[in-house]
């Protein structure tokens, strides 16, 4: 190979290692898999090595990856945030042994710890209280997310016992368990939103959300793997690391000492089937050499310390045979397409399906009928193809293409500019999308109405008793009670629960609407600023956007809806029902616009009123209620024991503070 095609390949790789990180880090939307990306940064790696001539400092191999965000403030690292070397082999774990053994003549001893698939953090402690929160960023400076972290009920805002260094950092990773994630997809897949891909993004998206009160609500979890700083309590990692269990960190229970690399790969093994068993997500285990004199002996490199090393283990993959592709038609008229499978065998359940989520997709894969087809679990939950076995492929195979019309309704389907998936547009008559709206409607979130659910809703629709969800409140008892598996007592519970959601309020009424992109959160605040349907049906586009959190989608999307006579001849049914269609005339009363134009922010606890109280009284009067400190923010409304960090900041931007009584003489 020639010195320009050395040069050329060179460049090749960090053009196509810089997107994938960026896909990764930035958009989180990895393009290929952590061990594709590994094999193409080792390939990489390797060529710099042998050709230093090309040596360049801002090559992917000199760096980590990056997810600094510029919504939040940036921190420097007090000790910058490495990565691991990774490891896919027994063969690289004993060269990694052999190095360190090169280096020191000492005996020593490894820790074996799981690794979680989630998003790095590092916390810092003062005087047993937590200060700051920090994500990885570039390893260099991370995002401050203190205010975010302090919702997550694993971390300790304040350390038990005692024995703590006075200032001390600890580390370690932010993760949504598996039920969690899949509560949080169903939510978004109900509201319009495309699902997260796995947890570790749905993590990772979370923990930057500009509202902590979201934070709060996927109840994220977090574990801890080292700790920096002065007068630690023992030059044992793993013992400082029971230390802060004693404190109120969560450790992980399944971290194991192992005196050589033999030990290590016997851990390795006994994991690699356990770890499905786990309730977070799990991709590899992290050795470290135990003993922090001999850590900081060995150094570190450029990008990763000498006396750690992750082993990753491959995504368990099995391949089987395409059968045929399906396409289901969700509520919005969102359809996705499903590949068919000969089951198979895969980490310890059997597949029959997997998504294929879009027509991009598909023609990525170049799939055809009859494929062998390699089939992963993402983020060790759902089943997806991830290749094509193009050399056993029948030569007169069918190609699969994207439907054109829908397969429930035959109606042309419509792909939006910017949207990977194709929509079915009619949303009145193609039945899929209208029971999915009353499933909507009657959910617990929205109209919550007891007796119903999705069969009673299929059948209520088979039988024609029901178009829309204005039909549910003319259904009549003997109707219901002669369908299947219903009778006198489940008519009348339905009946009685669809009387007494005429009183559901207003915000939940809104959102029960299945309007896209109208959320709980979107519903509440459309409700409080705009107080009644019939401003909301009348907005336009520039008074809707002009609502603090209401973005041109949104915005576009209540448009839409509006604009459609179905839509609102279904809300004028409603209201004939007695359902509530503008805030209740307490809240009414009670309502100002003493703090018109003013955002603030509560931090400590109070006396005479809830933290969700005071919540409720700045947006009865106008006023808009925030998470994070900022140059816009107008307040501090401190209570006692408020957070140092807000202080520190507050009185950095010379932002006013007041207290409860200040606050209550406001908007008295």
């Amino acid at each position: 190979m020639t010195t320009k095609n050395i040069q050329e390949q060179i460049a090749e790789l960090r053009h196509q290692l810089d997107e994938h990180n960026y896909n990764y880090y930035v958009l989180s939307h990895p393009s290929i898999s952590d061990y594709e990306f590994d094999i193409l940064l080792k390939e990489l790696e390797k060529l710099e090595a042998e050709n230093p001539e090309f040596f360049d400092s801002n090559s992917p191999t000199q760096r980590v990856g990056s997810d600094l965000n510029k919504e939040f403030e940036q921190v420097r690292h007090q000790y910058p945030m490495l990565s691991l070397s990774n490891s896919y082999s027994e063969e690289e774990l004993r060269d990694f042994d052999q190095k360190i053994r090169k280096l020191t003549d000492q005996n020593f001893e490894y820790v074996c710890e799981l690794k979680y698939d989630g998003t790095s953090i590092s916390l810092q402690y003062k005087n047993g209280i937590l200060f700051r929160a920090i994500t990885r960023g570039d390893g260099t400076l991370g995002d401050d997310v203190t205010a975010n972290v302090k919702t997550i009920r694993s971390i300790p805002l304040k350390l038990k016992g005692t024995g703590f260094p006075d200032e001390f950092e600890i580390r370690g990773e932010i993760l949504l368990p598996f039920s969690e994630f899949e509560r949080i997809n169903q939510d978004r897949e109900e509201e319009g939103e495309a699902p997260f891909a796995n947890p570790r993004n749905a993590a990772s998206g979370t923990l930057k959300s500009q509202k902590s009160s979201v934070v709060a609500e996927r109840k994220l979890d977090a574990y801890f793997y080292y700790m920096l700083g002065e007068n630690l309590p023992t030059d044992g990692h793993l013992e400082n690391m029971m230390a802060a269990r004693e404190w109120g960190f969560k450790i992980s229970p399944d971290t194991e000492k192992c005196g050589n690399i033999d030990e290590v790969v016997t851990f390795i093994r006994k994991w690699n089937q356990k770890r499905y068993d786990l309730p977070v997500a799990t991709d590899g285990i992290v050795i470290k050499v135990n003993s922090l004199s001999l850590q900081q002996y060995l150094g570190t490199t450029a990008k990763s310390p000498r006396w750690a090393i992750a082993y990753k283990y491959k995504a368990e993959q099995a391949s089987t045979i395409l059968q045929s592709v399906s396409y289901q038609v969700g509520r919005t008229g969102a359809v996705t397409p499903v590949a068919n499978l000969d089951p198979v065998l895969l980490a310890g359940t059997t597949v029959k399906r997997a998504s294929l989520h879009n027509a991009d997709i598909i023609k990525n894969l170049d799939l055809h009928m009859g494929d062998t087809v390699f089939v992963e679990k993402g983020g060790e939950i759902i089943p997806k193809i991830v290749g094509v076995d193009a050399t056993t492929r029948h030569p007169m195979a069918q190609a699969v293409d994207f439907i054109r019309n829908c397969p429930e309704c035959g109606t042309a389907l419509i792909r939006k500019e910017g949207e990977a998936a194709h929509y079915c547009p009619n949303e009145d008559g193609c039945p899929p999308q209208i029971k999915g709206k009353m499933e909507h409607f009657i959910g617990r979130k929205a109209m919550n109405i007891d007796g119903l659910g999705a069969e009673t809703i299929d059948l209520l629709y088979n039988e024609g008793l029901i178009r829309n969800i204005a039909d549910l409140y003319e259904l009549r008892k003997e109707q219901i009670s002669q369908l299947e598996r219903l009778g006198d007592k489940s008519a009348e519970r339905i009946l009685k629960s669809l009387d007494e959601s005429r009183l559901v309020p207003f915000e939940k009424v809104l959102f029960a609407l299945g309007i896209r992109f109208v959320g709980e959160t979107v519903a509440k605040i459309l409700a409080n600023r705009l107080i009644n349907i019939e401003t909301i049906e009348s907005a336009s586009l520039e008074e809707l956007t002009a609502i603090d959190e209401i973005g041109g989608r949104i915005a576009e999307s209540v448009r839409l809806y509006f604009s459609n006579q179905g839509n609102i001849q279904l809300v004028e049914r409603l209201k004939e029902k007695g359902l509530q269609m503008q805030i209740d005339e307490e809240s009414l009363a009670n309502r100002s616009e003493k703090l018109s134009g003013l955002t603030i922010i509560i931090s400590g606890t109070f006396e005479k009123n809830s933290r969700d109280d005071l919540k409720k009284m700045i947006e009865q009067n106008g006023g808009k209620n925030v998470s994070s400190i900022s140059k816009n923010t107008s307040y501090l409304l401190a209570g006692n024991n408020i957070g140092p960090s807000k202080l520190e900041k507050a009185e950095k931007l010379n932002i006013p503070i007041i207290s409860e009584d200040d606050f209550l003489k406001m908007i008295d």
